[in-house]
């Protein structure tokens, strides 16, 4: 990764979860909860339908990161504020924007979006860029 100067953004990613993706984190993640993997329970308690697990979401922003930075072992620190609620079969667009750069370190700032709405926001990340 080439050293940024704050407000250079690095690539933005951008995924489509297909309609599986619940099932298989419930299933890596042992989050069983309905919301996720029922679609009539979903709507009966006022969602849209099936959500994405929101850690899902975050492990995209993380992966926005990591690949702008070189690999996992660039990510020092994430921390993230969940906004919304994720749909599988929406595009989800991370963007990302350097706010810091301290020598070798990088500070970034990122928004995860889905359908124009913020689903993750004020996601700090720490990256090794050298």
């Amino acid at each position: 990764m080439t050293l940024l100067e704050p407000g250079s953004e690095l690539p933005p990613l951008r995924v489509i979860p297909d309609r599986g993706v619940t099932e298989r984190y419930a299933s890596a993640s042992g989050d069983s909860n309905p919301i996720h993997l029922d679609e009539a329970f979903a709507k009966s308690v006022g969602l849209p339908g099936r959500i994405l697990h929101g850690l899902y979401t975050m492990a995209l922003v993380a992966r926005a990161q990591t690949d702008a930075a070189g690999g996992p072992e660039k990510l020092k620190r994430l921390a993230v504020t969940f906004r919304g609620v994720g749909l599988p079969e929406a595009e989800i667009t991370i963007t990302s924007t350097v706010t810091e750069r301290q020598g070798e370190r990088l500070i970034v700032t990122a928004t995860a979006k889905q359908q124009d709405k913020a689903i993750i926001r004020n996601a700090v990340a720490e990256l090794e860029a050298g």
